[in-house]
């Protein structure tokens, strides 16, 4: 379990820091071709790896249920909006309401048992998780108006007490 939180908490790291990226990459680019310079990469990475690590095991496809074939295809989605998102939002809010997202969806499929996964028990206090991430989503958002910058005192200083 320990190497699972690990892994995971890496995971999230590495999403934030490759959003940042892609941000950086779209400045320069457009969305498209930053999607396609972020998968393409990412594809020789991954074969590259998967030929080191796995050797011929890496074309073994076997027992693939056909919607996995549209994996690649939810990862341009995932890139282009996650680009687009977090140029109209920022890199905290955008990756804030993705993760929510995300979880929430998580949640939905897992309760429900879609896509192969082991039907999970949809309980109060996975709803109630759920709302106290958007509730602090909304405190942080909505927390950023709020704060003032000091300001610098405008009263006039009377001649007799300048040097």
């Amino acid at each position: 379990m320990l190497l699972g939180l690990i892994l995971a908490i890496i995971a999230g790291a590495l999403v934030s820091l490759q959003t940042i990226f892609n941000n950086k990459v779209n400045e320069r680019t457009g969305s498209w071709a930053t999607t396609t310079l972020v998968l393409g990469t990412g594809f020789l990475a991954s074969l590259l790896g998967s030929l080191i690590f796995e050797g011929k095991n890496t074309f073994a496809l076997q027992h693939m249920q056909p919607w996995y074939w549209f994996s690649g295809m939810i990862g341009v989605g995932v890139v282009f909006c996650l680009v687009q998102g977090m140029k109209r939002l920022g890199p905290t809010y955008a990756i804030s309401i993705v993760l929510t997202a995300q979880l929430g969806t998580a949640l939905l499929w897992d309760s429900l048992g879609w896509l192969g996964l082991e039907k999970i028990p949809f309980t109060f206090n996975k709803l109630i998780g759920v709302i106290v991430i958007i509730g602090g989503i909304l405190v942080f958002k909505l927390g950023q108006g709020r704060t003032k910058e000091p300001q610098e005192n405008t009263t006039p200083i009377p001649d007799s007490m300048k040097g």
